[in-house]
């Protein structure tokens, strides 16, 4: 039988053929971020196909797929993220776009992992020791990658502290590989991420001799009830002491939980119209001042999307979260309007239902604010 590791591989090699497929006839006549959802969907079945052929009696966890809640029972489970950077997939000229494919195990973790990179013709696993790192003398200026569209707030200060540089990048698998590679020295993230987005960089890196932990140095769990990883570092061995000391001086905000994490997704939602981030269960409902607005996951992502009533939001403020079990409340005030100078502001106390890895209910309460009275 082909060991897991070679299987990852395979896998994540396969999946990326098909997206760069996917990608040649799709750039310039689709949309960008139709483009990505056509890869998601189909690099997410081609991966579960394969799974349950060579490995039926294993559980998934995809990005692209509902939580089975049954995998916190087994013994191994597959953590995928069938594309990951779909957003550069869908952009020209863009290389920074990956699959992951890992192999977490009860009581060892994660132990068979690979990263394609299909725009760079390459696919780096775990048993793979041609990328193997040591301990070296620190360089004399460290290069730090971060995320492109969600960089954390103290990467500046802690570069000015070890006198490193920092460069940004789309995908964390690219990202991951590229501190592997050698091209940068470190990869630090604090934007909130979800296991699937670092399962698989985490065990190629560790594989080859990497140091990977939360930015607090603390281990990276997997299979967890709820799969948010909101941070991350990965590095040359060499560099982990002196960057953990440095982000323990100046990474002062606190992590969303995954439930926030999720809520809040959702509301940027509404400002943005861009729900490629929002997990909502398929059978999903919503409920507006008693009004059922919503039946499925799929309707009300596309209502975030497209929907005429949600094309006049200008901006949310004053946004905070009370969370308890499976439940967060947001409160919020959202303000409306055709042009920036006729704005309508009201008043918004939103309460999710997140059982565990989407969101499966949302009911909202809308009131009118006087804008006069909240001025004074």
């Amino acid at each position: 039988m082909i060991t897991d590791a070679r299987l990852a591989a395979d896998i994540a090699s396969g999946a990326g053929a098909l997206l760069l497929d996917i990608r040649t006839a799709g750039l310039g006549s689709a949309d960008g971020r139709e483009l990505g959802r056509r890869g998601d969907i189909a690099a997410d079945a081609f991966i579960l196909g394969k799974l349950a052929a060579e490995r039926p009696e294993d559980a998934i966890l995809s990005e692209e797929s509902a939580d089975d809640r049954s995998r916190l029972e087994r013994s191994r489970v597959w953590i995928i993220d069938p594309l990951d950077g779909s957003k550069e997939y869908g952009l020209p000229g863009h290389s920074d776009w990956a699959v992951h494919v890992a192999l977490w195990e009860r009581g060892r973790g994660i132990t068979a992992a690979a990263v394609a990179q299909p725009a760079l013709g390459a696919v780096y696993a775990s048993d793979d020791d041609s990328h193997a790192v040591h301990a070296e003398q620190l360089p004399a200026r460290p290069r730090i990658v971060v995320s492109a569209s969600r960089p954390p707030a103290f990467v500046d200060a802690v570069a000015t502290d070890i006198g490193a540089e920092v460069s940004t990048m789309g995908s964390a698998g690219a990202k991951a590989m590229a501190v592997l590679r050698g091209d940068v020295d470190a990869y630090i993230h604090a934007g909130g991420q979800w296991e699937w987005d670092s399962a698989a960089p985490v065990g190629v890196a560790v594989a080859a001799g990497l140091h990977c932990s939360r930015i607090d140095g603390t281990p990276l769990d997997y299979n967890e009830s709820h799969p948010y990883l909101p941070d991350l570092l990965i590095c040359r061995p060499e560099l982990a002491a002196p960057l953990l000391a440095a982000i323990a001086k100046h990474a002062t905000d606190t992590a969303d939980s995954g439930r926030v994490a999720m809520a809040r997704a959702y509301i940027d939602a509404l400002v943005s119209h861009d729900a490629t981030k929002v997990r909502l269960a398929d059978n999903a409902w919503r409920v507006e001042n008693g009004q059922h607005t919503g039946e499925s996951g799929a309707f009300i992502r596309d209502e975030l999307e497209n929907g005429l009533q949600y094309q006049a939001i200008q901006a949310v403020h004053d946004l905070s979260f009370h969370e308890w079990g499976d439940n967060v409340v947001a409160r919020f005030v959202l303000d409306l309007g055709a042009t920036p100078t006729e704005v309508t502001s009201v008043r918004i106390t939103e309460h999710f239902d997140i059982p565990a890895g989407a969101i499966q209910s949302v009911m909202a309460i809308i009131e009118p604010v006087a804008i006069e009275r909240e001025n004074r």
